[in-house]
């Protein structure tokens, strides 16, 4: 729809809505006039109706006082003349035009009536009971269904010796004498308890009354107002209900009516007159609006092209303004103005969208763009992907603050380092270098690393950074820019396993990355499918040559990829956070075959061991402890092997795992041990009770002597601080007899007997003959020692 259609639109919608809501608001004020004085007609009515019936008993309380002090009258009450009373009600009732008239003892059963039968009780009893109270009554009563202005006085000669009352009949003569006196439609019904409307007088239809009533029964109010409606649409009334009587059965109302179009004729033609200057209003404001929307949307229309051109990326340097001060000049002007703030905004959200809010670096989808055109020129080009080593420690100890000062100065570096590269930060603590050449040599590297390992001020505190590198080449290592950026994140990863600065992709690294992607994601499902089991290692006691210890190993069996090593397989679950549920499947295994031995009468002690995140665990020796008590083991029947590179991880956190453990009563070993950065005092701290010698210094030690040094001092300071020995890696008689000689308290190794799956340990054990070693001898020992 144009602009100048909904201007012209909005003129009239705005004028019709003001006009209709005045003239409603004049014709609802109008009507609400109307109503509150024809509402005031009828209370007038309803109180004129009080007042006719008030005289009325009056009159008719004046003509039974006269009857109560006739001699004659009381004499026949006294003596209970019947024929006597009967007449005299009647007569009087007559010259009084009486409807009703009635005489009753004390006791209120009826002596005498016009409508009762003789000794029935009285039919009135609220009135008697007021009058009873009062000394005389006066009020409408239902007789028969119909109403009656009953008055009741006492009979006293000079006691009181009965009471005489009469009635009239609320008929249509007093409706009609109503109707004459106020103008008002009145109608008398009655409401019984079974919801049956009765109607008694009225002047003028019957059937208006029924409708209105029928079903308000004696939910009706006094003094409620009715607007009626359901008639024909000229016969609307408003009506008022005056309560009349009302007991248990019965509820009476006087119901008072006014026609509404007789109160609204009167401004029928005011209503004509409102319509008609309306109409003339209406004419007038189309032609206006006509006028106006043509006048004001001519430049807006233009400004709107204008505007929409600005859109489509075109610049303009003036636009049609009309005065310069008017609203369509400033519109103008403010169109120029978000010309140049939108060219301003794309420049800045462009350069955003494509750069590191911390660093400016280009990011991740600058160096995919910018890899794609090298590609599609066809240029060499080489990617090194940058990694700061131990970037999360560094956050940790002096901040993230101090850390992102880190990062910032790293990218000045790299974009100052040559005009042939370019700078990119992909996330973290990731960089990218693109260097434009077919491959880096040792000297260019050199140069990098010097400038990268320069140290930074952080915090007052010279940080010297360490960074590693993966490196790509195209077209060597791909041609396209997510396999280049991915094989130079496998050369990196490379390169931080092996400590190194720098590593360039070797064919078959992917399939190295794609195998472990494989075991990290079938590992969920390792247990669960049954492709885990546990093998078993004897350990020999030196002294009693007897075995009973074993050495709980875990096994995989890959369904495609066959045997995975625990060390290849135990690494990617500490990465990728599965190892506590390996650890839990391990220690419930190995308990519940301890268990199945122990049945079977072995009773064998078996080591497990542990990563560094279950020693960070401090669950750990709650579930152990709950194993244990359901497989009824003693906590002799275990022990704790840990490496020494998972307790120096956090010292203090694994010894307050391990101290737990060590109160449950397990023993616990250092294994490896030699081969970490543990030092004397740090073993010292925690509750060991065994060393466990590593093989790199076993499997040689017949021959090489540096080797039997290092197990021999390792030996003797492990009894001085009062720990068991226990040497893994023998592999001939020749070692076994001289660890022995040298104190050794336990051997382990392929020449006593390799792992081996559960159900065939016991009958290993069967067949198993006792070991017959030497002694320690400290005099063979300290030959053995002795260099050339």
């Amino acid at each position: 729809m144009r602009f100048r259609t909904r201007l012209m639109l909005v003129l009239l919608t705005v004028v019709i809505v003001s006009q209709l809501a005045t003239g409603l608001a004049f014709l609802r004020a109008t009507q609400n006039d109307v109503i509150a004085k024809g509402s005031q007609r009828l209370e007038v009515g309803a109180n004129v109706l009080a007042q006719l019936l008030d005289a009325r008993g009056e009159q008719l309380a004046n003509n039974v006082a006269i009857l109560a002090d006739d001699f004659g009258f009381k004499s026949a009450v006294s003596t209970q003349d019947t024929e006597t009373l009967y007449s005299v009600l009647a007569n009087h009732g007559d010259r009084a035009k009486a409807d009703i008239v009635l005489l009753s003892g004390l006791d209120g059963h009826i002596l005498a009536s016009s409508h009762h039968a003789q000794n029935s009780p009285m039919p009135f009893p609220q009135l008697f009971e007021r009058a009873r109270q009062e000394g005389e009554a006066v009020s409408v009563v239902i007789a028969e269904g119909q109403p009656y202005e009953f008055a009741l006085l006492p009979v006293r000669a000079p006691n009181l010796i009965g009471w005489v009352g009469m009635g009239f009949l609320i008929n249509e003569a007093v409706t009609e004498e109503i109707n004459t006196l106020t103008g008002l439609d009145i109608s008398v019904v009655n409401f019984l308890d079974n919801r049956e409307i009765t109607y008694l007088a009225s002047t003028h239809d019957k059937q208006l009354a029924q409708q209105l009533m029928n079903g308000r029964g004696s939910e009706l109010s006094e003094g409620e107002y009715t607007l009626h409606s359901q008639m024909t649409p000229d016969a609307e009334y408003l009506s008022y209900a005056s309560q009349l009587y009302s007991d248990a059965a019965n509820h009476t109302y006087a119901l008072l009516q006014l026609s509404r179009n007789e109160l609204l004729g009167a401004y029928r033609s005011l209503q004509w007159q409102l319509l008609g200057i309306i109409a003339l209003i209406l004419l007038f404001t189309v032609l206006i609006a006509m006028w106006s929307a043509r006048s004001m949307s001519k430049p807006l229309m233009e400004l709107a092209q204008a505007a929409q051109r600005i859109g489509r990326g075109e610049r303009f340097t003036e636009l049609p303004n009309g005065t310069e001060h008017s609203e369509t000049g400033l519109l103008a002007s403010t169109l120029l103005a978000m010309q140049e703030g939108i060219a301003q905004r794309e420049a800045t959200l462009h350069h955003q969208s494509r750069h590191d809010l911390l660093t400016d670096l280009a990011n991740r989808v600058s160096a995919q763009e910018d890899i794609s055109l090298l590609i599609k020129r066809g240029e060499p080009f080489t990617l090194m992907r940058l990694a700061i080593n131990n970037f999360r420690d560094i956050n940790d100890t002096f901040g993230y603050a101090l850390g992102d000062h880190m990062l910032v100065t790293l990218a000045k570096r790299l974009q100052h380092l040559d005009a042939d590269s370019t700078a990119y930060r992909l996330d973290g603590d990731e960089l990218l270098l693109l260097v434009k050449q077919s491959r880096t040599d040792f000297a260019w590297r050199t140069r990098l690393f010097t400038t990268l390992h320069q140290p930074i001020d952080l915090d007052k505190s010279p940080i010297t950074p360490s960074l590693s590198a993966g490196e790509t080449n195209y077209p060597d290592h791909g041609d396209g820019p997510q396999l280049l950026l991915r094989r130079a994140d496998i050369a990196l990863d490379m390169a931080r396993r092996h400590r190194q600065p720098h590593q360039r992709y070797l064919e078959g690294q992917d399939e190295h990355h794609l195998r472990q992607l494989t075991l990290i994601r079938d590992l969920q499902d390792a247990v669960s499918n049954g492709e885990l089991w546990m093998a078993y290692q004897p350990k020999v006691d030196t002294r009693s040559g007897h075995v009973n210890q074993c050495e709980a190993l875990m096994r995989w069996r890959h369904p495609s990829l066959g045997f995975v090593p625990p060390d290849e397989f135990i690494g990617l679950a500490e990465r990728s956070g599965s190892i506590r549920m390996l650890s839990q499947w391990m220690l419930s295994n190995v308990c519940a075959q301890l268990h199945a031995w122990q049945q079977r009468g072995y009773h064998l002690s078996v080591a497990v061991n542990l990563s560094a995140s279950d020693v960070m665990d401090r669950q750990l020796p709650t579930y152990l402890s709950s194993l244990l008590e359901r497989y009824r083991l003693t906590p002799a029947r275990l022990s704790i092997e840990v490496t020494e590179s998972a307790v120096m991880q956090d010292v203090d956190a694994a010894m307050a795992t391990l101290t737990e453990l060590n109160k449950l009563g397990l023993r616990i070993a250092i294994d490896d041990y030699g081969t970490g950065y543990s030092s004397l005092a740090q073993i010292k701290r925690l509750p060991v009770n065994e060393l466990k010698i590593d093989k790199s210094f076993v499997l040689a030690i017949d021959s090489q002597k540096d080797d039997l040094t290092i197990v021999s001092s390792t030996i003797d300071m492990g009894h001085s601080l009062g720990l068991r020995l226990v040497a893994e890696g023998v592999e001939n008689r020749a070692s076994a007899e001289l660890l022995s000689k040298l104190g050794c308290d336990y051997l382990q190794g392929y020449w006593i007997a390799k792992p081996m799956p559960a159900d065939e340990l016991p009958a290993w054990l069967d067949n198993f003959t006792s070991l017959s070693l030497p002694h320690p001898m400290s005099s063979i020992l300290k030959t053995l020692q002795r260099k050339p």
